[in-house]
């Protein structure tokens, strides 16, 4: 396991315009110290997921430099794409690597939300570890309502922004900064072009509506046109993968529709890999140490 790192995964508005990504990207790879592991750009959604990791000081650098690029090239007026969104830079989460702490990453989060503010006048909300108030802990709450609704929303205050004027940047929004323990971004997509079929196993997956504990999910539709749940879990240690697929599984031959196909949105930690070949192919004294390639890293 490395020493002190983090890893953060940034979300951009932008999944079309290969070049916009592109410039986002190298804004990134211009900041020593700082290697970016994975770029994850969605046409659907028109979102790029983009996953970097450093020492805590070269990482926070470089979200800032990946916000300066994004603010420059993105326009949300303009904007359209199935996945929810408040800023150009939609989402910054750190996440704690090695023997970093979640402390640390808070405290990370606190300071380049605050540079953000001052350098690019951009509002900031807070969430997960990081979150100021119990409301202010869940991105779907935070994204409510959208860029569109931002303006209405920032002048309650209840949803007043953490950092910053509450009005939302003309074209770049808001963005939610935090620190979280590593999520699976998880997508299943149907054998139907039906999103209401997509949207109501989304429900019945979902904490928020009664299902899973550490799982978000909607129904949105795919670059393909088929229906697709969007899932985030949280805690795939404490919520398995294998369960969160089993029971869209459940729920689709409900509404009689089958599973296509599913994938990851950018990394995912081995072990859950691992619980995922243990429970569908009977592992049950399958070790992560059995991976070859595992082995010789080690």
């Amino acid at each position: 396991m490395p020493g002190r790192l983090v890893e953060c995964v940034p979300n951009v508005s932008e999944g079309r315009r290969q070049d916009v990504v592109d410039a986002i990207v190298g804004a990134v790879h211009a900041v020593d110290g700082v290697r970016v592991l994975h770029v994850h750009a969605d046409p659907s959604h028109n979102r790029s997921v983009i996953t970097l990791v450093g020492p805590a000081e070269a990482v926070g650098r470089a979200a800032l430099a990946l916000a300066r690029a994004a603010v420059e090239h993105i326009d949300l007026r303009a904007h359209r794409g199935e996945h929810p969104r408040i800023g150009a830079v939609d989402v910054i989460p750190f996440v704690p690597i090695g023997e970093t702490t979640m402390e640390e990453c808070v405290a990370l989060a606190r300071r380049v939300g605050s540079e953000l503010w001052q350098t690019l006048r951009v509002p900031v909300y807070f969430y997960a570890e990081a979150a100021t108030a119990p409301h202010r802990v869940r991105l779907p709450d935070i994204r409510r309502g959208e860029f569109e609704g931002l303006a209405e929303k920032m002048a309650q205050p209840a949803w007043a922004p953490d950092v910053g004027d509450p009005r939302p940047h003309p074209t770049a929004g808001a963005v939610a900064v935090g620190a979280r323990r590593p999520l699976v971004a998880y997508n299943v997509t149907l054998h139907t072009a039906d999103v209401g079929v997509a949207r109501a196993i989304a429900r019945a997956v979902r904490e928020s509506s009664g299902g899973l504990v550490h799982v978000q999910a909607m129904g949105v539709r795919a670059a393909s046109g088929q229906a697709q749940v969007s899932i985030n879990v949280l805690d795939a240690i404490r919520t398995p993968l294998y369960r969160v697929f089993d029971l869209v599984r459940l729920e689709a031959d409900r509404h009689g529709v089958a599973v296509a196909a599913s994938e990851i949105v950018g990394l995912v930690p081995l072990d859950v890999l691992v619980d995922v070949a243990r429970a569908y192919l009977r592992l049950w004294t399958f070790e992560r140490s059995q991976v070859l390639e595992l082995r010789l890293v080690e």
